[in-house]
């Protein structure tokens, strides 16, 4: 049997046991339950990183788009916030709305 198990498996055999006597089988369950909840985490975070780029070209695409809309209405858009551009573009929406 100890031919089959190599270096890396001694290793991790003797942490196991090196737990089990610090912590006693009866917290077994609650640590792993721990590292699972930090591995799901940290995951998670890392998802997040990756996410912010694309959240960032959508974005860009909507503010693109806002300001495609925002001169086809006739508004200037230099110098002006979004939202700024949003509450023009809505007024003069709804003024082409009473008006038809």
């Amino acid at each position: 049997m100890y031919l089959l198990l190599g270096g890396q498996e001694w290793i991790v055999i003797l942490i196991a046991i090196v737990i089990i006597l610090l912590w006693g089988p009866s917290k077994l369950p609650s640590l792993a339950r721990g590292m699972g909840e930090a591995i799901r985490e940290f995951r998670k975070a890392a998802s997040g990183i990756e996410e912010e780029p694309r959240r960032a070209e959508k974005k860009e695409e909507v503010d693109q788009k806002i300001i495609e809309l925002a001169k086809s209405l006739g508004i200037s858009t230099e110098g002006k916030t979004r939202e700024q551009i949003l509450d023009e573009v809505n007024k003069k929406l709804a003024e082409l709305k009473k008006t038809n």
